[in-house]
């Protein structure tokens, strides 16, 4: 498993193979092991590094025990990227690294099933995905049109008014998505520049409908822009780019991706780039602008260096062998969408046995990659989080304003998915099964 994986993730352009024995050496790691769990894990000072090749020990170590953790991101990523993301340091025009990020930007096109789609990786957070949306495809005084079912709907909005469109907002109930019919009036009432949605709102757990969406605004408003927030949703739910008529997915690596965060992931259209092309201002950013990022992403992918700001070279290693994972590994993108579907159903199949309620009223709202739970009557966040990090592992509570207080989340995506040998799902039904049964019986609840 290890040696298949570091080759995948690395190939001809990463560390040699000397040097690929010597990293799992250096941390004290076995082939196959957890080791993000249970190994003791030797650093080194950065003196100690005679070449991108060969490793030197030193008696300086480190316990490195890394509880599982089950929030929805930054998730537990998978030994082969966090071996890829301990790449030695060397320059982004080096001639081994730009194959590296040249695959990336190939292997963002299978992951969303696009054909012709542009990716931008840009040093970042999944916010800046919503500056690159509003500072070079909204133009200010322009009409942008958000769907909210929860926290990140609501930034968005924000976001837009920051750039200066005029926006309007269509908030769901909570745990419920924006109906066809909503979408449709205020299609039919507005002619908007862009229409964005959370796929899924990491605040609430609620997916959203990308097909219909994608089709209702092709029907009625056809020049209209599709922007998807997939930060919570890419690699753990089924998106098809270029089917559904999506214009735009903005994500970032540290959720389905199974990367260390840092990256900011933007899939355009060819459409969304016409746009960009004919605006009548300028771009309203200077590190956010495509007119910048283009070149750079254009000649990576032609196997050229080219520089407008320096890139994340040991994430885009890690990132490259995440990636590898999801589009070359023993499941195929479409598998993964299953396995995910699988792992949560079964998780809120357990959850539902425990008599909880989830945020989403409806299993058509409730995302794949994450649940949010409501607690039960009489017990709260103080009750159960503990109790359930005692057992070794990380849940987290609320984050919607109007409910923070009322409701957990738990992450299921990435390796825990995909991944059942882990044991993952079971070991945190089990963990909040125990938890909420000592708490019930410390309070006399039945």
């Amino acid at each position: 498993m290890f040696s298949r994986g570091c080759a995948a993730a690395w190939g001809k352009s990463g560390l040699r193979s000397s040097a690929e024995v010597s990293l799992g050496a250096r941390f004290g790691i076995q082939a196959g092991t957890r080791a993000t769990r249970t190994h003791q894990r030797s650093f080194k000072s950065p003196s100690s590094y005679a070449s991108t090749s060969s490793f030197h020990s030193t008696a300086m170590t480190s316990d490195f025990k890394q509880a599982p953790h089950n929030i929805p991101g930054p998730i537990e990523v998978s030994d082969e990227v966090l071996y890829a993301n301990a790449h030695p340091s060397m320059g982004h025009t080096s001639p081994d690294f730009i194959p590296v990020f040249g695959d990336c930007i190939r292997m963002m096109r299978q992951t969303l099933l696009t054909k012709d789609g542009q990716p931008f990786l840009i040093a970042g957070s999944g916010t800046l995905g919503w500056d690159q949306v509003a500072a070079n495809l909204v133009e200010p005084g322009e009409d942008a049109l958000v769907l909210a079912s929860g926290y990140f709907g609501d930034s968005f909005t924000d976001c837009l008014e920051t750039y200066g469109a005029k926006v309007k907002q269509i908030t769901a109930p909570i745990g419920a998505a924006v109906s066809e019919a909503d979408l449709e009036a205020a299609l039919k009432a507005t002619k908007y520049k862009v229409v964005t949605f959370t796929h899924v709102d990491t605040s609430t757990g609620v997916l959203s409908n990308a097909k219909m969406i994608g089709e209702v605004v092709r029907r009625v408003s056809p020049e209209t822009l599709v922007i998807l927030d997939g930060v919570c949703a890419v690699a753990s739910e089924e998106i098809r780019f270029d089917d559904w008529g999506i214009d735009v997915v903005v994500s970032a690596t540290q959720k389905g991706l199974g990367t260390p965060p840092g990256l900011s992931v933007v899939m355009a259209s060819q459409r969304a780039l016409k746009v960009l092309e004919t605006r009548k201002t300028p771009v309203t950013s200077y590190y956010a602008s495509w007119k910048k990022w283009l070149p750079i992403m254009k000649a990576y992918e032609s196997g050229n260096a080219a520089y407008f700001a320096t890139p994340p070279v040991q994430l885009i290693y890690a990132f490259n062998a995440s990636l590898k994972s999801i589009t070359q590994g023993n499941f195929s993108v479409e598998e993964r969408f299953v396995l995910h579907r699988q792992a949560s159903q079964k998780f809120k199949d357990a959850m539902a046995g425990l008599g909880l309620k989830q945020v989403a009223i409806d299993p058509a709202f409730a995302a794949n990659g994450m649940s949010a739970l409501y607690f039960p009557e009489g017990l709260g966040a103080g009750d159960i989080l503990p109790r359930v990090a005692k057992a070794g592992i990380v849940i987290t509570g609320g984050l919607h304003k109007d409910i923070k207080d009322k409701y957990f989340r738990v992450g299921h995506m990435g390796i825990t998915a995909v991944d059942s040998a882990r044991g993952d799902i079971d070991r945190v039904i089990d963990a909040i099964t125990a938890a909420i049964k000592a708490a019930k019986a410390e309070k006399g609840l039945q």
